[in-house]
């Protein structure tokens, strides 16, 4: 049975917003939830990038049931991989056992911020492989001095741990990173409905374990403005993660995108009232083999609108279309 997930979406909400918005999620009765870890919003007109770290606590807090997630977090810029596995052990704790440490590889426009450029794509994931490494290591209860091609650790150890450290999910979009996730990972991420990237996950020994995507949405009565809102907030997305992670500003992203059609953006995103498009567009994520699917609502300010609609019509079409 395909899971279906909310996104805490930190580009397009405040963090007050964010909480409310989960636990409305979680009343209407979302399977999971991801939080994304962003510094800046991917265009200026989704307006918002809180400290996802903040919301994660105080989303433990609010809800009872269900399930949250880094979707993802880089442990190589802006945050020491240390630092990151406290911040997920005290998540996990605060949570009752309901996280997930979801960890890519990292985007120019928000690890920029701290200096230091921007390395190439293999240098990123022998970080991030590192990083996993030492995360594991703290999760493990022990202190752990390290002396990496990258990071350093000085006799550091986590004093609050939960009895079961939280999975760790590794984002994937090509080859290396599937056998990175593959050898690392207790599951794997990707934002596109690609059957070879799960099949190169199996391959590098990852076969068995859980397979979390994530799908833009637009709902709206009105077709025209969903789509609309999803161009003036979303048309970034079909640029891929080759280019996407490269970006730095905002501004850079608007550029790149300036051409990109409304029309183009309804093509790859269900926009609309009609939940047979939605059902279509997640059907293309279970059939490439994806066990859980976040869906991503465009637009802060639509929330409480797309959440009841989902509770009363998105959510059982979908699970008895998908079962």
């Amino acid at each position: 049975m395909v899971r279906i997930g909310y996104t805490m979406m930190t580009e397009q909400a405040g963090p007050r917003e964010l909480v409310e918005h989960v636990v409305r999620a979680e009343e209407a009765g979302f399977d999971f939830s991801v939080t994304s870890d962003h510094y800046f919003p991917w265009l200026r007109s989704q307006g918002h990038s809180p400290y996802a770290w903040s919301v994660l606590g105080a989303a433990a807090q609010a809800t009872s049931r269900i399930p949250l997630m880094s979707y993802v977090t880089c442990p190589a810029f802006r945050y020491h991989p240390a630092v990151v596995a406290q911040k997920a052990a005290t998540t996990q704790l605060l949570s009752g056992g309901r996280f997930r440490l979801g960890l890519g590889s990292g985007e120019n426009l928000n690890e920029h911020v701290v200096g230091g450029g921007w390395p190439s794509v293999d240098v990123r994931h022998e970080m991030l492989e590192e990083a996993v490494e030492i995360i594991r290591a703290l999760f493990k209860g022990r202190h752990v001095n390290h002396r990496g091609a990258h990071f350093d650790v000085e006799s550091a150890r986590l004093w609050d741990l939960p009895e079961e450290p939280p999975p760790i999910g590794v984002a994937v979009s090509g080859e290396r990173s599937c056998a990175l996730a593959g050898r690392l990972a207790d599951l794997v991420i990707a934002t596109e409905p690609e059957a070879g990237l799960l099949d190169a996950f199996d391959r590098h020994g990852g076969a068995g374990k859980p397979r979390v995507g994530q799908l833009p949405v637009c709902y709206d009565p009105d077709r025209d403005a969903a789509v609309a809102r999803a161009h003036g907030q979303f048309r970034w997305f079909g640029s891929g993660w080759k280019v996407n992670s490269e970006l730095p500003h905002p501004d850079s992203f608007a550029s790149a995108t300036q051409f990109v059609r409304p029309a183009d953006v309804a093509e790859s995103i269900p926009c609309g009232d009609d939940p047979e498009a939605f059902v279509e567009a997640v059907r293309r994520y279970a059939e490439a083999g994806f066990t859980e699917i976040a869906l991503v609502q465009i637009g802060g300010e639509s929330q409480p609108e797309y959440l009841d609609w989902s509770e009363k019509t998105l959510l059982p079409v979908l699970r008895g279309a998908l079962g």
